[in-house]
């Protein structure tokens, strides 16, 4: 028995490779020792990185507006690569695109050092399938909410769902998850070749930051340092904070089975994400911001019309008024 796309959020082609329930909780795959090690090093490394920038930032020659630009461009555009590129396209296929356009997305997603696409995909569509149930990889609430309520069960939920899945055993099976992305020749191209994203994701804003100081080997310096690992630190505790707050903290205009939230405060950081609750009531819709001043508050929803207006976005799903209307409120 399958539940329907409206509830998992998978596109037809991986919802039919994939049975849902709760007496179907996925096999996982052995998580690899070279996994486990990069895993551990995108989060402790630019954790240091950003304890480093913090101590920096009290003597103001140490980063100039250079490399606070290089940043933002850096988050903008690898944030941009997860929310449209690794989400809303690959995951929900909440739109479709012209190869070179689908790689180009897929590219800016991996600069976020995130994991592989097709890891990243087969995570996030686990998580849709039982979202808040057994089986979703991070949920704040599975197997702490049932220890009653209290702060240190709820920080310990919070704290799974944030990283603590992460460093667990197991890898959410691609060829359950994601094989729709295992015969993408445009996507797998770019999977494979994931560990050069790690050098790149420093070498970009260190060539930009030496192009923009005037050929200065210290703007190299600066800019590989901010505009790559604090960066890279950044993005990644944005992204994450979808998986925790937006579980634990906000409000629930729709009736879903998850316990997922919009977070207004985490809208723009987030590029649009944080209207998460928005998301699960309505997974392949295109834009998550569904109200008038949520799509104000929803650049990547701004970057698919964008793509829409230029022709190289079409079949891009909305969710109607009567849609809204026929939803449950909490």
């Amino acid at each position: 028995m399958f539940k329907d796309e409206a509830r998992s959020g998978l596109p037809n082609g991986a919802q039919s490779a994939v049975p849902l329930g709760r007496d179907d909780i996925p096999e996982l795959e052995p998580t690899s020792r070279a996994h486990h090690i990069g895993t551990l090093s995108v989060i402790v490394l630019p954790f240091f990185a950003f304890l480093t920038a913090i101590a920096l930032l009290w003597e103001t020659t140490a980063v100039g507006f250079t490399d606070i630009g290089l940043l933002i461009a850096m988050h903008v555009v690898a944030g941009l690569g997860i929310t449209v590129g690794f989400h809303r396209m690959l995951t929900h296929r909440s739109f479709e695109t012209k190869p070179w356009v689908r790689g180009l997305l897929t590219a800016a997603g991996s600069l976020a050092i995130e994991g592989r696409p097709t890891h990243w995909v087969a995570d996030h569509r686990r998580h849709h399938a039982y979202a808040d149930e057994e089986g979703d990889p991070h949920s704040p609430h599975v197997g702490f909410d049932d220890h009653g309520p209290g702060f240190w069960n709820a920080l310990r939920g919070a704290w799974h769902a944030h990283i603590g899945w992460l460093l667990e055993e197991g890898q959410t099976p691609a060829s359950r998850f994601a094989p729709d992305l295992l015969k993408d020749r445009v996507v797998m191209s770019i999977d494979r070749r994931f560990p050069w994203f790690i050098v790149l994701a420093l070498a970009i804003p260190a060539v930009l930051g030496f192009v923009l100081t005037g050929g200065s080997w210290w703007g190299a310096a600066t800019g590989a340092f901010w505009g790559g690992a604090v960066r890279i630190f950044i993005t990644h505790h944005v992204t994450w904070s979808v998986n925790s707050i937006c579980h634990m903290f906000g409000r629930r205009p729709f009736e879903t089975k998850d316990k997922s939230t919009n977070n207004w405060l985490l809208a723009i950081p987030t590029l649009g994400e944080a209207w998460h609750h928005n998301h699960h009531a309505f997974p392949t819709s295109a834009f998550h911001g569904l109200r008038r001043w949520q799509k104000a508050m929803d650049p990547s929803g701004w970057l698919i019309w964008t793509l829409e207006k230029t022709g190289l976005a079409w079949n891009v799903k909305r969710v109607s008024e009567a849609q809204m209307a026929a939803k449950p409120r909490t």
